[in-house]
């Protein structure tokens, strides 16, 4: 088998130096016209192909991007998949990874795309020495890419209201983070700008939880309410547990999501939505600056 060429084999080829070559390489506008001509002819004798370690050694960067995902992830769910890819689209590669439940800190990168930050995972972010963007209104004051998550709240229950719903109940996700927080202001502030009173109840962001608060509350709640809810999660286990009851959607409850990735689709009866672009969202936090 033929061994493959180094960088070092090419700077002996050549007869200069391997900080010569790695120049060639990755900063030709240091070198002089000529020397390239002769570095460059002899990467081509030798079949030489500069690798990603070669460069990375040579710049002292990794050129990785990691994708951290700091929360629990339903292998059924898409959601992540999206941002993903729009990431890779603007990063031009593909397929993406994901290092889901491992530490920012372990192995290299240059650079970090991180989602599900909570507030209890700011220490450690501020000890990244690395730049990072988080996927996710936050409160930490970290340089961030999302969704208008009040103007969302506050689109659902426009949506509700010129429905014909008589109420409207926000159920959120039962975290204290800024998007939840600004997805339950749009939805309060719309409800007193139409002289309406907020109601506001909180569950895990999951449909069990969900349709079990239904299955226990649902005779609290009278004909003609609608269920503002902060994610599809959350709207599939209302609208389960509705069906269960026998109540008819639309007619008797109204149900409206929060993410439109894949769950609005895939219920029973179908989920209205505040849908997201993730796909823009992933190449706005991959782009520069």
């Amino acid at each position: 088998m033929k061994r493959t060429a180094t960088l070092e084999d090419v700077a002996r080829k050549a007869h200069v130096s391997k900080m010569t070559v790695s120049r060639v390489i990755n900063h030709p506008e240091l070198v002089a016209p000529e020397l390239q001509v002769v570095v460059e002819d002899a990467m081509h004798k030798l079949n030489y192909h500069p690798n990603n370690a070669d460069r990375a050694l040579a710049k002292n960067q990794t050129s990785v991007v990691k994708f951290v995902i700091l929360e629990d992830v339903d292998d059924t769910d898409p959601y992540f998949t999206n941002v993903l890819f729009g990431m890779a689209m603007e990063l031009k590669i593909f397929p993406p990874a994901a290092l889901e439940g491992e530490p920012a800190d372990q192995g290299a990168a240059d650079s970090y795309v991180i989602t599900g930050a909570r507030t209890d995972d700011y220490p450690q972010l501020n000890e990244l020495k690395q730049p990072f963007v988080l996927f996710g209104e936050n409160r930490g004051g970290y340089d961030f890419v999302d969704t208008n998550n009040l103007l969302g709240g506050a689109m659902a229950t426009k949506y509700a209201l010129k429905a014909g719903y008589r109420n409207v109940i926000f159920i959120g996700i039962d975290i204290r983070e800024a998007f939840e927080f600004s997805r339950e202001a749009g939805y309060v502030n719309t409800m007193q700008q139409n002289k309406k009173i907020p109601s506001v109840f909180r569950v895990e962001n999951s449909l069990a939880a969900a349709r079990e608060f239904i299955q226990d509350h649902l005779g609290e709640f009278p004909k003609n309410t609608c269920f503002a809810c902060a994610s599809d999660r959350i709207a599939m286990g209302v609208i389960q547990a509705l069906v269960e009851a026998e109540a008819k959607i639309p007619e008797d409850f109204g149900v409206i999501g929060y993410d439109g990735v894949l769950l609005d689709r895939v219920s029973s009866p179908t989920i209205t939505t505040v849908k997201q672009n993730l796909w823009l969202i992933g190449e706005k936090l991959a782009s520069p600056g």
